[in-house]
């Protein structure tokens, strides 16, 4: 807790107050919390006023005068002083932590977790669509990259448990919404660029920019990591002072010289100063080879050892990424986050090389979210997979209908697809008709607990749902 005149001792106060937190959304308010009346993307917050003293604030921050029994100090942008309010409130946990940003349209979640886990989760914590986590916690979020109310109060909890990294998934809408402003990165690695979120950007030159604007909070001096293969690699490159490279042109400094892909494993030659490396991997597919490369290229850029990184490849596991679900099934079921077209393509080119009978997939595609990709992913997915089983993935308030045709635009011709908007339905029938040795995969989500419907959010989760359809079908198997 802190008193009014901490967090803001430049402004003059008729009374202070003991504040007990810091609030932008009148919902989250709690007795002695102090509201910020900022302009949300759709709300004015100077309107949830007589909401936020009902339910306890104690104080104001506002951009108007307005008629309260409790204090307030006006000042020409409250967006502004978020950052020094939560950074005194939080006593500058940003700068006890060093922050390792991973962004990129694909891979994220995974290399961020991977990097955890090479580093050790009791000196390295997470923040990311699969939660915020170390040794001591593992709790959910609300977004891939906090609001910065949640990304100081995370900041500050890490400190306490003793954290001296932290790798956080920064996303393209974060930069977008200022939630990162003024945060100093210790590295900034990235996967790819391809197109996403225009919804959002409009346009792929003001998406790559967002991008963009990591490296731009690198710190003096240090490194950026890179994907020498990807198509956007010269333009992020020449904003970065100093780098290193990873991917398969030998020029890389960690060079992906070979890789055999498994159905249950990888097998990856690397080579990194001169010296080749021979590294068995428990994650499959090539986009997740690239991951691997990319979190042992940070890692190694902040000191540590390749064999001492060797060892712990092991231990990689990304919850709701190529996570395979067996329970005594004949079939292979796996779960994948992968939504954007390259990500989508790639899951499938890999799935292409196993020997596997059909397969048999489960995707949507987001309400409110870019439309622009939607006809992509039904072509892609259809073109490449014996059954294509499309379904709702937060609607939101958008149509579903109108998401479906979206989705089937440039498919209509063909024989393999078909539309169940029923998730639990969708997923219930593709491992309800699975055969031996077929393929179902069920992807868009990962292992997201939720589903926005309309201005709901309902509890879901995809590996739930496809672990109860096959242990029903193993029932019935037996019954009969």
């Amino acid at each position: 807790m802190k008193k009014l005149s901490e967090l803001l001792p430049d402004f003059p106060l008729a009374n202070d107050v003991l504040i007990k937190g810091i609030k932008t959304n009148s919902k989250e308010i709690q007795d002695g919390d102090l509201f910020v009346c900022i302009k949300g993307v759709k709300v004015d917050r100077h309107d949830c006023i007589p909401d936020a003293i009902n339910k306890g604030a104690v104080a104001l921050i506002t951009a108007k005068d307005v008629e309260v029994d409790i204090p307030y100090i006006k000042v020409d942008s409250p967006e502004g002083l978020i950052d020094t309010l939560y950074r005194n409130f939080y006593d500058n946990p940003q700068n006890k932590i060093k922050l390792i940003g991973v962004t990129g349209t694909d891979g994220k979640t995974s290399t961020a977790t991977i990097i955890q886990t090479l580093i050790g989760n009791d000196k390295c914590g997470y923040i990311g669509t699969n939660g915020y986590s170390c040794h001591k916690f593992n709790r959910p979020t609300a977004n891939t990259t906090p609001s910065k109310d949640k990304l100081y109060q995370y900041l500050s909890e890490f400190h306490d448990a003793g954290i001296e990294y932290v790798a956080m998934e920064a996303s393209s809408e974060a930069f977008y919404h200022h939630r990162l402003d003024n945060l100093v990165f210790e590295r900034a690695a990235i996967s790819n660029i391809t197109s996403e979120h225009l919804n959002t950007h409009k346009t792929l030159e003001n998406y790559i920019d967002c991008k963009k604007q990591l490296f731009r909070q690198v710190k003096e001096n240090a490194y950026a990591i890179l994907n020498i293969d990807d198509r956007h690699f010269e333009e992020i490159k020449n904003i970065c002072k100093e780098y290193l490279t990873y991917g398969r042109n030998p020029q890389a400094d960690l060079w992906i010289k070979n890789e055999e892909l498994l159905p249950n494993h990888s097998v990856i030659t690397l080579v990194y100063c001169n010296k080749e490396y021979c590294i068995d991997s428990p994650l499959l597919g090539s986009f997740n080879t690239e991951n691997l490369c990319e979190a042992i290229l940070t890692v190694l850029s902040l000191g540590y050892k390749m064999d001492e990184i060797i060892k712990k490849i092991p231990d990689c596991k990304i919850s709701g990424r190529m996570e395979t679900i067996n329970i005594g099934q004949d079939f292979y079921c796996l779960v994948d986050y992968a939504h954007t077209p390259n990500g989508i393509s790639r899951l499938l080119s890999f799935t292409k090389s196993l020997d596997v009978h059909r397969r048999i997939v489960v995707i949507g595609q987001a309400g409110e979210r870019d439309p622009y990709k939607r006809h992509e992913v039904g072509k892609i997915v259809a073109e490449n997979c014996d059954i294509a089983i499309f379904t709702y993935e937060d609607p939101r308030n958008e149509d579903l209908d109108q998401i479906m045709e979206m989705i089937i635009s440039d498919i209509k011709e063909r024989d393999n697809y078909l539309i169940i908007k029923d998730r639990k339905s969708a997923i219930q029938h593709a491992i309800n008709i699975a055969q031996t040795n077929d393929m179902v995969m069920i992807l868009g989500k990962g292992n997201e607990t939720y589903q926005k419907i309309k201005n709901d959010v309902v509890y879901f989760n995809d590996i739930e749902e496809a672990t109860d359809a096959i242990k029903n079908k193993l029932k019935q198997k037996i019954s009969l």
